[in-house]
């Protein structure tokens, strides 16, 4: 690596000045729409009360943010690789600085609905171009750095909405305090498109005269996560089983779209390039990704439903509970993002066991202590499942876009979001399932609920371990003697820090 090391130092100090203040930007944009799929679960109570909205509308504001977002990612990645992310990004955030002042003023539950389904689009337009982004403006171990920022991001917004929602709730009344949740949006909307145009480097777009937005691929796309989605997001209102024929004609489509980008290929560049999963390290990285946020994320949601409903806590009580994770994830993060380079993926199996331990360790917190004082109880697993946390998101960002070419970052940032959002999806409809199913079956044991749907988590996390491990087992048996361990894909990173 000696010879290496001076080049890459070059490149860092040739790199854009403005670059960390243009990922600030970015970060605070990303945070934004992440924060919306959290945020919007403890404010469900009082925009029932507040616009008498019946149970199916509360479920689209919640589920229609989450499928348009899922919808746009992987076309909207593509876009900005082909036409310059700056101009992507900024016209993502001014779409969903609008959508927000629309939901804070909507005067009924279908107006509120529809304002969170431009949202969603805004958010999908938005995060590609963030983890785009990042590959275009940081070389070498700043892009470990720069990742492990966005790691914190994802992991803090997600863990800390339930938190932020109680605070606005309380601070504008029950009966509209759950339009300050929108309304926050818009000032640090309209900041970030000014200081966008300020940080953020215009740079033409690589390659484009053999790129289109392949509009056939776009709508098989499209149809295909739309049919894989729809029951998932929708699993709580529909009923019978005759929904879960949707995802399997949505794989036969995907399968269709694949098909048609492969003979799109040969005469010009497909949207996405199915070259990238023949990268290792991004189908595992994107297979690992798609089962951790399975878990992950539908931790907070049934968390919530728990301490509210079950216990009676107010939306602040309930979003204080889940502090200790976010503020573990938010540390681990960030040192992770430094030493990914080092260790590689034996770091995401690491951070995959700490979370495993600290789930498992919450579920005998709860089985020994379900009563009001379960939130103190639970303060330290989730703590430790917090730190683990933010040692797989971040790392495996990092890893799995590690040998993407920097032309192709865009496009690769939103098939692994998009799995990302199917993962998320996935989980809350198997667990939010589970949980409802025991919460019926004990006639409102809501202790025994959370902690049986806690292990169905732990079996999404499970999966996400086996996936690293062989990843780590694979590189090992392909390593040439005397290279160090963890290094296949982390040289990888340097091959690609210096295109």
């Amino acid at each position: 690596m000696s010879a290496g090391t001076p080049v890459t130092r070059s490149r860092e100090e040739e790199a854009d000045p403005r670059r960390w203040k243009a990922l600030t930007v970015c970060l605070v944009s990303g945070f934004m729409t992440l924060l919306d799929v959290s945020i919007v679960n403890v404010a469900l109570p009082a925009i029932r009360t507040g616009l008498h909205a019946p149970q199916s509308d509360l479920q689209w504001v919640v589920s229609g943010y989450a499928l348009t977002f899922g919808l746009v990612l992987v076309p909207a990645g593509r876009f900005g690789d082909m036409r310059g992310r700056r101009n992507v990004f900024v016209f993502g955030v001014a779409l969903f600085t609008l959508a927000s002042a629309a939901a804070g003023i909507a005067m009924s539950s279908t107006l509120l609905v529809l304002a969170r389904l431009v949202q969603g689009v805004a958010g999908g337009i938005i995060n590609p171009q963030v983890s785009g982004l990042i590959q275009q403006l940081f070389r070498g171990a700043e892009r470990g750095r720069a990742f492990g920022m966005l790691g914190a991001t994802i992991g803090i917004s997600t863990a800390i909405g339930p938190l932020l929602g109680g605070l606005l709730i309380r601070l504008g009344g029950e009966h509209d305090g759950w339009r300050l949740v929108f309304y926050v949006n818009v000032p640090i909307g309209l900041l970030a498109i000014a200081l966008a145009y300020r940080y953020i480097p215009r740079r033409p777009p690589e390659r484009r005269t053999r790129k289109s937005m392949d509009p056939v691929g776009v709508l098989l796309l499209a149809a295909g996560l739309l049919l894989i989605l729809l029951p998932l997001v929708e699993g709580q209102q529909w009923q019978g089983s005759g929904k879960w024929l949707l995802p399997l004609a949505g794989l036969a489509v995907i399968a269709l779209f694949a098909l048609w980008e492969r003979h799109y290929g040969r005469r010009r560049e497909p949207m996405v390039n199915l070259s990238l999963f023949g990268r290792r390290s991004y189908t595992f990285g994107a297979l690992i990704a798609a089962l951790y946020f399975a878990g992950f994320t539908a931790i907070f949601f049934i968390l919530t439903i728990y301490l509210q409903n079950g216990l009676g806590y107010s939306p602040l009580a309930a979003g204080l509970a889940s502090t200790s994770f976010a503020g573990g994830s938010a540390v681990a993060s960030m040192l992770g993002g430094r030493v990914t380079v080092k260790y590689g993926r034996p770091l995401v199996v690491t951070g995959l066991v700490m979370v495993l331990i600290g789930l498992a360790v919450t579920e005998l917190a709860v089985r020994l202590n379900a009563g009001p004082g379960v939130a103190w109880a639970i303060a330290a697993p989730l703590l430790l499942a917090g730190l683990g946390s933010g040692l797989v998101i971040s790392p495996n960002q990092t890893l799995t876009l590690a040998q993407v070419p920097v032309a192709e970052a865009g496009t690769a940032g939103g098939v692994l979001q998009t799995g990302q959002r199917i993962g998320t999806a996935m989980g809350i409809a198997a667990i939010g399932s589970v949980f409802f199913a025991v919460v019926a079956s004990s006639h409102g044991d809501y202790a025994t609920a959370f902690r049986t749907a806690l292990l169905v988590t732990i079996g999404f996390v499970l999966a996400a371990l086996v996936v690293a491990v062989a990843d780590v087992l694979a590189d090992r048996r392909s390593r040439p003697p005397g290279r160090p361990e963890g290094q296949e894909t982390p040289s990888g990173a340097r091959r690609s820090a210096r295109r």
